[in-house]
């Protein structure tokens, strides 16, 4: 069976059952942000006239049907379901999984499950062209391409556009169009496609308060400083945010080379670790993503547990002919 066409099934067999109206519960355990497939989701079902809300496993053992959704494959079992239909899915749980057609097409999100939500998410393309060996997206979404853009929270201030990378879509032009006067975050723009153009763009663009563009460095043997030496002078560095991936085929050494970079061009790192588990990829992290930690002292002189005994100065090193 075709698993995008298992809710359509379902629903059918309901109707078949004589219920006109389901009880649907929704699970979105590890979303730190709105969860766009469970809203999309929700607004489904509610058009339907189904009973939908969150799950409760105290209250709900017994509704009809269940959706999960899991962001993470590090998110930690659970063992509270229903005994009904549970539909699971996520880049957590498997990322071949997709909405079925009639749900993946919905652009209007229900923001309701959300009520202290202030912002909007919002996509203008999906999928990237890269093929970054740590990143899902590729296989999930395939290549860029362009989408519709969904329906705005009615209490959003601002956007949140979380594209993987921004300028790549070949519609981008309709985007900032579309974008108007509205304050954003920009989550996504690939530092190494940037020219004038783009640049200016992202200077007319408006930024909601303490939003800013996020770029990548995500791999220590591409030499990225003269780039970001030029986008500096052309863009204020307090408007940049730069993604450092650290543990992923790179040493220590590597690591603290592209945050001292950064550090000396003014530009705001932050740290991404391959493995969470890591000792020394969770201390970068904390190191480097507390702002006064960072400024005051060098990741050799922190000493975040005593057990530990801190990290020994490595020797200095020099990449790409460049003296530090």
């Amino acid at each position: 069976m075709n698993r995008n066409l298992l809710i359509p099934i379902l629903n059918r067999q309901h109707k078949k059952e004589g219920k006109e109206e389901m009880k649907v519960r929704l699970l979105a355990r590890d979303s730190k942000q709105p969860n766009i497939a469970i809203m999309k989701i929700s607004t489904y079902h509610k058009n339907r006239g189904d009973d939908v809300n969150w799950y409760n496993p105290l209250l709900d053992q017994d509704c009809d049907l269940l959706y999960e959704s899991i962001l993470f494959d590090f998110t930690p079992s659970y063992f509270y379901y229903p005994k009904c239909k549970v539909v699971k899915g996520g880049t957590g749980y498997d990322i071949s999984l997709k909405l079925c057609d009639e749900i993946e097409k919905i652009n209007i999100l229900d923001y309701s499950l959300y009520p202290d939500c202030d912002y909007s998410m919002q996509f203008y393309s999906r999928g990237c062209n890269n093929k970054c060996s740590f990143c899902v997206v590729p296989k999930k979404e395939g290549k860029i391409r362009a989408v519709e853009p969904m329906t705005l929270n009615p209490k959003g201030k601002w956007i949140e556009i979380l594209d993987n990378s921004f300028f790549d879509n070949p519609n981008w032009r309709n985007a900032v169009k579309d974008i108007g006067n509205k304050s954003v975050n920009l989550l996504g723009v690939r530092l190494q496609t940037l020219n004038e153009e783009k640049v200016e763009t992202l200077n007319k663009l408006k930024f909601a308060k303490n939003k800013k563009i996020h770029i990548a460095w995500d791999f220590p043997k591409e030499n990225l400083k003269p780039k970001l030496e030029w986008l500096i002078s052309k863009i204020s560095k307090n408007k940049i945010v730069c993604y450092v991936l650290v543990g992923y085929n790179s040493s220590m050494e590597e690591d603290l080379y592209r945050l001292r970079i950064l550090k000396e061009l003014g530009i705001t790192p932050f740290v991404m670790a391959y493995n969470k588990f890591d000792s020394y990829q969770k201390d970068i992290t904390r190191w480097a993503n507390v702002r006064a930690i960072f400024n005051k002292i060098d990741f050799t002189d922190y000493k975040p547990r005593s057990e530990y005994g801190g990290y020994q100065k490595e020797k200095e090193i020099s990449y790409y002919g460049i003296n530090d």
